[in-house]
This record gives structure tokens, sequence and C-alpha cells, in this order.
């Protein structure tokens, strides 16, 4: 009968396994900074923008598509209240720079076209729109929610700096039957 001799077993190269490791959980680190700087989670507080944003809906904002252009009209966002930086809103786009927004018979206007809206809640009421003119300046854009009768926005506050926009709303991901990324209404010429 052959004997044989148990063979050794093959030793774990510590060294390579623990620097495979480590360049994995770097990389993690990385791409989640990346994610971070690129976006930021946004809770919904407050109905100003119903029917379309609910409180306490999660969304996903995109500081990117701001970084590689403007904001644009329909577009929806998110900034830093212009008189407390804590304090974050969301809004639409009403009016960018170098456009005149009016508000005349509780109706929108911007460079003189009525705006059709179909996303509003509902018409705006005579307390709550009374006719104003805004001229706004080349680094100025005029926001307003979707609930006019529910929302402070820049009928009140007046036009937000572009240097308060954190970005654009671009997914939302709770509550899951919601779950889905947004669209710009595209305002017809």
């Amino acid at each position: 009968m052959v004997d044989y001799a148990p063979l050794p077993r093959p030793k774990l190269r510590a060294p390579a396994f623990l620097r495979e490791l480590l360049d994995r959980v770097i990389l993690i680190l990385a791409i989640y900074a990346l994610i971070n700087m690129a976006s930021v989670r946004y809770v919904v507080d407050g109905a100003s923008m119903e029917p379309n944003f609910h409180n306490s809906e999660f969304l996903i904002v995109s500081r990117v598509n701001y970084l590689l252009g403007e904001p644009q009209l329909g577009d929806i966002v998110v900034f830093h209240f212009p008189d407390n930086t804590n304090e974050d809103y969301i809004k639409r786009v009403i009016g960018v720079p170098g456009d005149t927004v009016e508000i005349r018979d509780t109706q929108v206007y911007v460079n003189g076209q009525e705006l059709y809206e179909p996303y509003i809640n509902e018409p705006c009421s005579v307390g709550n729109c009374p006719d104003s003119i805004w001229q706004l300046a080349p680094d100025e854009f005029f926001m307003m929610g979707d609930n006019r009768n529910r929302s402070s926005d820049s009928r009140i506050f007046g036009p937000v700096n572009r240097q308060f926009i954190i970005g654009e709303v671009v997914f939302r991901y709770w509550p899951l039957e919601d779950l889905g990324l947004m669209h710009r209404y595209a305002y017809s010429d």
C-alpha cells in the first residue's frame, strides 16, 4: 500500500488579498463621493408643488445639469431660500434672465405671452396673485410653486439669484408607486 503524505494547503497571499480589498473599498468610496458631488437628495416639505410633488416625497437633484448649462423655463429646481440659505425650496422656473414676468388678472405672462400651465393645482386667486411686473436681471430667475394659492415663491420674496440654485430635480425615488424620471414641461412658442 502506498502511503500518501498530505499536501500542504496553499497559503493565502495576504498582501495581495488585502491590497485588492483596499482597492475595492477606495473605488466604492470614490464612486460614492462623485455621486454626492454630482447630486443631492431632497425631501419635499409642504404642499407648494402639488399636484406634482407631495409632502415627504424623496427626490434626486442634479447639480451637474447646471454646471453644463443654465436653468430653463419649466425646470423644477431646488434652491436656497435667499434670506436663509439653510432653508431649501422646490419651485418651477417661470422666468429666466432678461424676461419680463407679469401677473395680470391672476394669469402669468412672460414677455407678454400668457403661459399655458396645465401642471398647476388650481388657478391663482385674486388675493394670492395681485397684478405685478418683474424685469429679471442677467443672473435672476423667477420661481413659482405649482400650487399657486399655497406657495411662498418669487411673488413674495422676489427673483432668485443664480448663486442660490442648487440643481434640477431629475428623479423621484419615494414613494415607490411614483418612482421615475422628471421631465421639463415644454412651453410652446
